[in-house]
């Protein structure tokens, strides 16, 4: 009982994460730059991803030579659900808005701590980990926050003119937004490789059981059990 209470907080979690997140981003509204194509995306990204965490444990039906048609639209819906990337494309539609407003450095830089948490906690829920899981990382999602702080400071210095210190500061910034950029990424790529194993796997099981009872999971397609 206390790891399903476990399991609904995290995608509780993730998900009202998400939408605080959309919300800070599109707060207050503009109107301009497809605006109103980057909330959809929002929107619809972090909706999707919250789907997708609440069907988590349900069994994709099996495969049959003969398929009722709720069966392979039960099939088909939730294959969509798991493997496209939801929660990515709410962060491009997040990142999107925050873009369309003047510049507002901590805001930002508040935007980017929880788009990462987002991120992560989304993670923890679709595989089930304990927040314990993070602990190796803590020095390098400590080390991004300083990055990002760093980034948001320096782009709130005023700077007198086009001069060395106005250039100075710019490339702090760029510096510190490409560091944290490259402590996230390799988890993103991480995160898309396993989900697509996953998957690949969940289809080759299917495919076997789907097979009949003659097929080895450990045999080829010439090999059956005797």
């Amino acid at each position: 009982m206390t790891r399903l209470a476990s399991a609904v907080a995290m995608r509780a979690a993730a998900v009202l994460l998400g939408a605080g997140c959309l919300v800070w981003a599109a707060l207050p509204a503009v109107h301009w730059g497809w605006a109103g194509f980057a909330l959809t995306v929002a929107i619809a990204g972090v909706a999707a991803g919250g789907l997708r965490l609440a069907l988590a444990a349900v069994p994709v039906p099996e495969d049959s030579y003969w398929p009722s048609p709720g069966v392979r639209v039960g099939r088909i819906f939730l294959e969509v659900v798991r493997q496209v990337p939801w929660e990515e494309g709410a962060v491009i539609g997040i990142v999107w808005l925050e873009g369309l407003h003047p510049s507002r450095p901590w805001h930002t830089a508040v935007l980017g701590t929880g788009l990462i948490a987002y991120l992560l906690i989304a993670h923890l829920a679709e595989s089930d980990a304990p927040l314990a899981t993070l602990r190796p990382q803590a020095r390098v999602l400590g080390l991004g926050a300083a990055l990002l702080a760093l980034g948001a400071g320096a782009g709130m210095v005023p700077a007198a003119g086009p001069g060395a210190g106005s250039a100075l500061l710019r490339l702090v910034a760029a510096g510190a937004l490409i560091a944290a950029a490259g402590l996230v990424l390799p988890y993103v790529a991480r995160r898309l490789y396993n989900r697509r194993r996953r998957t690949t796997k969940e289809g080759r099981t299917r495919w076997l059981r789907s097979s009949g009872p003659g097929w080895s999971s450990n045999a080829g397609p010439e090999t059956k059990n005797r």
